[in-house]
């Protein structure tokens, strides 16, 4: 409970300030911090504590599993249900993607402690981002009918500062040891990731009435918050995967809808009303859903 309560109020004290006189830019300005300083922190003083193991290539690859399970489910409902092809790929890229750094960090350490960050780096870098930086840019082209182009995938993946920070951990991880300082340095500036992100989060979030969009809504949620993680706990245990790892990459598996995403769909013009709910309204039912996955695994 306390876990829930410091996220809810995270949220909600950006919510509030959203809505007083706050400085202008103030969200950009928390977003650059978070991106910029305090998740490459995370993911340097995170990784190179890990020891190599095959079986670290099942939370990247349960995050695949997601996406395109969202695509298959939302094509097929789609062409059921006779939505646009901008709508598809609104729900491809919502449905798809979950936000496992900017909430799922957060809700990771706040659930589980910092023992857990380590397998949601992964998950999150090898799994939703690299699915957002190279699928999200496939579906993004195959549904407006634009040309695909890899320089610029491959740049925007090579170039992310999260991701540079983990090809840098896996080289320095190799070392015999490292000097105290970097963890102070590593553990001080990535603490900061949990109430910024949250708190900008909140900044930014708008709940709109759901309107005519209910039957969307409910497939892309239905999806993204109940069956995505249903799959994934399967995959794991198929695997026999620890109870830990598959805790933590399930819960990863549960997360709200990525704002980028939702971002994405808006700016190409696919159904930008509901990708502004699914990311909306999917954060604050996660909230509550998230918790109850943890349960439903300890149980």
């Amino acid at each position: 409970m306390e876990a829930l309560a410091i996220i809810v109020f995270c949220v909600a004290a950006g919510m509030l300030t959203a809505r007083v006189n706050h400085p202008e830019g103030l969200a950009q300005s928390l977003n650059w911090w978070v991106v910029y300083v305090a998740l490459p922190a995370l993911v340097l003083g995170q990784i190179v504590t890990l020891e190599p193991s095959w079986s670290l290539l099942l939370p990247g690859i349960s995050m695949w599993l997601v996406f395109f399970g969202a695509w298959g489910l939302m094509a097929l409902v789609g062409s059921w249900l006779g939505w646009s092809r901008g709508l598809v790929g609104c729900m491809v890229l919502t449905a798809g993607l979950g936000n496992t750094a900017f909430v799922g960090y957060p809700l990771i350490e706040a659930l589980m402690g910092k023992e857990g960050l380590g397998i949601a780096v992964i998950t999150d870098q090898f799994g939703s981002f690299l699915m957002l930086s190279v699928m999200g840019a496939v579906v993004t082209a195959v549904y407006s009918g634009q040309q695909l182009r890899w320089a610029g995938v491959a740049k925007r993946l090579l170039t992310f500062p999260a991701f540079i920070a983990l090809l840098a951990a896996i080289v320095l991880g190799r070392l015999p040891s490292l000097p105290a300082v970097f963890f102070a340095l590593t553990d001080t500036l990535g603490a900061t990731m949990v109430p910024l992100a949250l708190f900008s989060v909140g900044l930014q979030l708008k709940i709109r009435s759901a309107g005519g969009d209910t039957q969307p809504l409910l497939f892309g949620l239905g999806w993204k918050l109940l069956l995505a993680p249903l799959v994934v706990w399967a995959l794991l245990l198929w695997f026999g995967i620890d109870a830990k790892t598959t805790q933590v990459v399930v819960l990863q598996g549960a997360m709200a809808p990525m704002v980028t995403g939702g971002i994405m769909a808006q700016q190409h013009g696919f159904a930008p009303a509901v990708a502004s709910r699914m990311v909306g309204l999917g954060l604050l039912v996660s909230l509550f859903t998230v918790p109850l996955w943890q349960q439903v695994l300890l149980w």
